[in-house]
């Protein structure tokens, strides 16, 4: 497994207690990865003392900020390119596809978009093959390290550390694009209500199967296939 990946997804996961207490190890790993240029060590060590040491009241505040409240710094690559598309829901599928081609399970609230998943996607492949993997999406990874990076945010140092793990340029023209998107302020109600009046749906790991994203509970039920009862009522209709 490469360990790399594994902690470089729990330092993008929701903080929790148990992810606390778990932060020291995973940073010490980190700390003594060669790939990563020192200022790169450094940085991360410093990220991961923050979420161990900080009130986890606070912690899980910032993130929730950051990550759920702010749609330009969300987790959800394929969010970033498709937005609310269909090409979107295809995209998901194809990824979920090549998950399970490769034995990866995942849990049912997850959507395989989500920056942690595809993470601990990659800790499962050889290094060559997760340095391949991460080099496809690796446009949008640099576009939120830049985003972050001017919000002046110690998670920029996970987006720093996964280009360098790439080591692969991202395609330039992709990454202007991105770049051009504006960071929205996550305390400004007004505009955080009108983004939401003009999106039909929210794709997220906790509400995918919910009444309130019924186009993401409906991707969901068309991968994994119809439920037994209804495929017993439609043999009975036929």
């Amino acid at each position: 497994m490469e360990q790399t990946y594994k902690s470089l997804s729990a330092l993008l996961s929701y903080p929790t207690y148990e992810l606390q207490c778990a932060m020291g190890e995973m940073t010490a790993m980190l700390a003594s990865d060669g790939r990563l240029p020192p200022a790169q060590r450094e940085a991360l060590v410093r990220l991961g003392a923050e979420i161990s040491q900080d009130d986890l009241i606070d912690v899980q505040s910032r993130y929730v900020d950051l990550f759920d409240r702010t749609r330009s710094l969300s987790l959800h690559l394929f969010e970033h390119v498709h937005g609310e598309s269909r090409d979107r829901g295809q995209a998901m599928v194809s990824l979920l596809e090549r998950y399970r081609e490769a034995g990866f399970d995942i849990a049912a609230k997850q959507l395989p978009d989500y920056l942690p998943l595809f993470l601990e996607f990659l800790s499962l492949q050889s290094p060559e093959e997760a340095q391949t993997l991460l080099a496809e999406p690796l446009h949008i990874l640099a576009a939120l390290g830049e985003r972050l990076k001017r919000r002046e945010c110690p998670y920029a140092a996970v987006f720093d550390a996964l280009v360098t793990l790439s080591q692969a340029p991202p395609a330039r023209d992709a990454l202007v694009v991105l770049q051009e998107t504006d960071i929205e302020d996550p305390n400004d109600l007004v505009a955080i209500d009108r983004a939401w009046e003009e999106s039909e749906v929210r794709f997220g790991p906790d509400n995918a199967t919910s009444g309130d994203c019924p186009r993401a509970a409906d991707l969901l039920r068309r991968i994994d296939g119809p439920e037994p009862s209804k495929t017993a009522e439609q043999g009975n209709m036929s």
